[in-house]
């Protein structure tokens, strides 16, 4: 069931108690008017002419890779939250109650709308679709690529965000860690590290998504909708080109232009160039996003380095003072047995009128037993095994 007339861009809270559980797709149309579908996949397939294939690609419920695919009528659009439908004429848009779809809602409907619609009654309309064909036409940015270039823009700036938000809680986290190592500060690091992966493979997802389909002419040609309708149209028959241009004045003008040079169509498909712009931009955008995070990831790595080399440095001396004390345990031992064998009740010959004998032999063991303890460190600084 289709809830017919224009629904406002700000979508008014009532409906959304009312239809949050229901409602699954949102339309806009080239004026920029707003209906919105509570239908079945079925409904969706017949009205577009897509595959279920293509329309499990929407699917919140299944989890697939970022896609922008061109079909015979349509440009399926799956970019994170972003799921759309674009065709020549309308753009359905999947989970309209989701707040960061409503934004897309409301740049579609602000954008979609041409300058030269608005404002004008129909035989305006006619006479500058009749200008366009004679002149200005072949500069007109087409529907659909009014619609890809919002979602596209919408991504980036959201995963952009997303990027800085990343960044102002990341750079204080890693100064914290590094003045003072505790088990609090690292597991915060860890859980902005962790974040900042899934982020930036979502953003290579989309990047790699956009550079696969600027590298191939095919793919790009197939996204021109209202060019492959035009031609469609002309090259049917004559007779069937006044429905064409009933439906859509744009692409009215398009046959119209079509039927009187086949050539210059046939020359125009293969040009990218006007699409191959607008990727590029948007390219341009995510790939610095991602060299943002790239610049986060590396400076996490740093001061994971510092990290260590301070945790190795505090471990080495843990191993010198393990060291010292065995040493000293050592030469104390030896004091301990040299005391303890001569200490005992045993008849010496140098004892009978000679009592004070033992204590020289107390001092000599003490000063042998530093003397041993003095050696070890002295070797283990030759040998490099503790600090100067």
């Amino acid at each position: 069931m289709a809830l017919s007339g224009s629904v406002p861009v700000d979508l008014q809270p009532s409906l959304k108690k009312k239809t949050a559980a229901s409602i699954s797709w949102i339309l806009l149309d080239r004026n920029g008017n707003v209906n919105v579908l509570d239908v079945d996949k079925y409904a969706i397939m017949r009205r577009v002419g897509i595959h279920a294939r293509d329309l499990r690609i929407l699917d919140p419920m299944l989890s697939y890779p970022s896609a922008i695919l061109g079909r015979e009528k349509v440009i399926v659009l799956n970019l994170e939250h972003i799921k759309a439908i674009i065709t020549a004429e309308e753009v359905l848009l999947r989970d309209p109650m989701d707040d960061d779809v409503i934004p897309i809602v409301q740049q579609l409907q602000r954008r979609l709308p041409k300058e030269a619609d608005t404002g004008q009654g129909q035989g305006e309309e006619e006479e500058t679709c009749t200008q366009e064909v004679e002149g200005d036409e072949e500069n007109e940015f087409p529907f659909e690529f009014r619609a890809l270039e919002v979602a596209l823009e919408a991504i980036c700036s959201f995963l952009d965000a997303r990027a800085r938000e990343l960044e102002t809680a990341t750079y204080p986290a890693l100064d914290a860690l590094t003045s003072k190592i505790s088990s609090r500060n690292l597991d915060k690091v860890r859980k902005l590290k962790s974040a900042m992966t899934r982020l930036t493979n979502r953003v290579q997802k989309i990047r790699d998504e956009l550079e696969n389909l600027l590298d191939d002419d095919d793919d790009m040609a197939d996204l021109y909708l209202s060019r492959k309708m035009a031609v469609s149209c002309s090259s049917t028959s004559s007779c069937d080109a006044p429905d064409c241009i009933l439906s859509s004045p744009t692409i009215g003008s398009r046959v119209r232009r079509s039927s009187r040079a086949s050539a210059t169509t046939f020359q125009a498909e293969n040009d990218v160039d006007e699409l191959e712009m607008l990727l590029e931009a948007y390219f341009i955008q995510i790939d610095g996003t991602l060299n943002k995070l790239n610049t986060l990831r590396e400076y996490i790595d740093d001061t994971e380095d510092y990290i260590n080399i301070q945790l190795d440095n505090h471990r080495n001396q843990l191993i010198q003072l393990e060291l010292f004390l065995s040493s000293g345990t050592v030469c104390l031992s030896i004091y301990s047995l040299v005391g303890a064998i001569f200490g005992m009740n045993i008849p010496y010959t140098w004892k009978e009128g000679h009592d004070y004998m033992f204590k020289w032999v107390v001092i000599f063991t003490g000063i042998v037993c530093g003397s041993l303890f003095l050696s070890i460190v002295s070797y283990a600084r030759r040998k490099g095994l503790v600090g100067s």
